[in-house]
């Protein structure tokens, strides 16, 4: 993967990949939010295409993330806390095991920093709280293999 980001004016930013291009308007968008963004888009993705491949549709997904920054530079993430919301037709038991799949296993850029950030989550599953406040076991990540999800090419 490789990504080149090119300064346009003020505090304006071309980011362009293999595939596409985006501006970062700072500080519109700060890049730290652009970070957390793409963390998040990571497990949201993980939570329609594991489903999909089970036979199961997710609807009204919802992924919100809240993080404590360290005071002192370089204002690293201390804490994140990630609130799952969606529907489906599965259990709950499915629902919370796609979301631990998507962290623990299959969302890399939540894998890149969980060694260094402590995380947690709550799942909502069709309008009720299924897990509150869970830790994310930090470490290394999973080594079970769950298959092949696809997902949005890295």
């Amino acid at each position: 993967m490789k990504i080149t980001v090119t300064h346009q004016e003020g505090m304006k930013f071309e980011a362009k990949t293999a595939k596409s291009s985006f501006i970062i308007d700072c500080p519109v968008i700060s890049p730290v939010e652009y970070f957390l963004s793409g963390l998040i888009t990571c497990s949201a993705t993980d939570l329609i295409l594991m489903p999909k491949k089970q036979g199961y549709d997710v609807t009204n997904l919802s992924v919100g993330g809240e993080v404590v920054r360290v005071q002192e530079h370089p204002k690293k993430f201390e804490t994140m806390h990630l609130n799952f919301s969606f529907n489906s037709s599965a259990d709950d038991t499915l629902a919370a095991r796609w979301v631990m799949a998507s962290l623990e296993t299959y969302c890399s850029t939540i894998n890149t920093v969980r060694d260094s950030v402590k995380i947690s989550y709550t799942i909502v599953h069709n309008g009720k709280t299924i897990k509150e406040n869970e830790t994310m076991i930090s470490g290394e990540g999973s080594s079970t293999n769950f298959g092949d999800i696809g997902g949005c090419p890295s």
